[in-house]
């Protein structure tokens, strides 16, 4: 499992040059995924998203999960259909991530519209509370609550949420998490009773069990969102749904020609 492949060494070269060189040869804003309606938004970010990562930390994890399990997909598969694979799982990971981030832009805008017609000082912290984790914003809150009435104060308020719902509506998704993530998802299905020693357990898990117990905590932290995780759960759950899909979809064919 830990003799690399010729494909899954490619996509880690790939990964690692264009991290090194993201900042250097090109804006890395322009070729992460921003949301459909936003001007920075270009087709081409659906897959050039994947190449790019946030930090060292960000990139060791998904090459490191890539490194572990993409060999033996590959040896399975051969190089061709794991290339495929891996580019059609982190396409359908940024699909479902879009799809979820228009629900949650859309609730924000909302949000920030009902605001701004009727600004309070509780409204605010509930506003940034929700929309950004405590902390954010204490001073104007602070200010605001000693004199409501105050225009500046009201103003200042009304110009935070709004440049709030600008940054949050402006943010780019980036890194190859999805199609990782998609990985996991068919090393679980196709080989679920191999055991799996984890650096964080003591003891072997079964493929199946480590992939199950991960997607339900993916799901519940996509749902139970907590402001400030800036983490894309529903793109970590899309790779596992389009892997799903599509290695049903390739042993249903697989079998037809087969029979």
């Amino acid at each position: 499992m830990f003799n690399i492949t010729p494909m899954v060494r490619n996509l880690l070269i790939i990964n690692v040059v264009a991290y090194f060189l993201q900042d250097r040869l090109f804006a890395t804003g322009q070729f992460a995924l921003y949301h459909f309606g936003s001007q920075n938004f270009q087709p081409i970010q659906l897959f050039t998203h994947m190449f790019l990562h946030a930090n060292i930390g960000h990139l060791f994890s998904n090459m490191f999960s890539l490194f572990i399990f993409g060999p033996l997909l590959e040896r399975f598969w051969g190089s061709e259909r794991f290339l495929a694979f891996y580019l059609i799982t982190g396409l359908g990971a940024s699909m479902l991530y879009s799809g979820v981030r228009a629900y949650e832009l859309h609730q924000l805008k909302v949000d920030t519209e009902q605001y701004v017609e009727n600004p309070s000082p509780v409204a605010l912290n509930n506003y940034l509370e929700e929309h950004i984790g405590e902390g954010f914003g204490r001073e104007t809150v602070v200010a605001f609550h000693r004199d409501a009435d105050n225009p500046v104060y009201v103003e200042e308020s009304k110009e935070l949420v709004i440049n709030i719902f600008r940054r949050v509506f402006n943010s780019p998704m980036l890194g190859a998490s999805g199609a990782v993530f998609g990985i996991l998802m068919a090393f679980g299905m196709l080989f679920p009773n191999l055991e799996l020693m984890l650096l964080f357990l003591p003891i072997p898990i079964k493929a199946k069990y480590f992939v199950l117990l991960y997607g339900a905590y993916e799901l519940y932290a996509g749902f139970n969102r907590v402001p400030g995780d800036n983490v894309a759960h529903f793109a970590h759950l899309g790779g596992m749904l389009f892997a799903y899909i599509l290695i049903k979809m390739w042993h249903r064919n697989n079998y037809q020609d087969n029979y």
